[in-house]
């Protein structure tokens, strides 16, 4: 059986950021699960750009008109929260009613 082929990315790090990383046993494996979490945790909407298209700014703009980003009062992290009204009905769960009537 084959194994399957590697490709090699490289980038430059100054010094800062290798002296950081002088005690990680395996910087490439390192390296490779710090992109891969990043990547899981991008934003949806720009794709972790931080810049949005004017056309995703409006339609971000539409989407607050009833939704408003929010402090969680219980881990303190941002996130949007939808202002209608939601009602929990059998088998729709929490976001049913508002994707709903949305």
């Amino acid at each position: 059986m084959k194994r399957p082929k590697h490709e090699i990315i490289s980038f430059k790090a100054d010094a800062s950021l290798l002296e950081s990383m002088k005690g990680i046993p395996n910087r490439s494996e390192f390296i490779r699960n710090v992109i891969l979490a990043s990547l899981d945790s991008a934003c949806p909407l720009c794709g972790g750009t931080g810049i949005l298209t004017p056309e995703q700014k409006s339609h971000l703009e539409d989407f607050l008109m009833e939704h408003a980003l929010e402090e969680c009062q219980e881990c303190h992290d941002l996130r949007f929260t939808c202002s209608r009204k939601l009602e929990r009905s059998a088998g729709k769960g929490i976001l049913g009613s508002c994707i709903e009537k949305g």
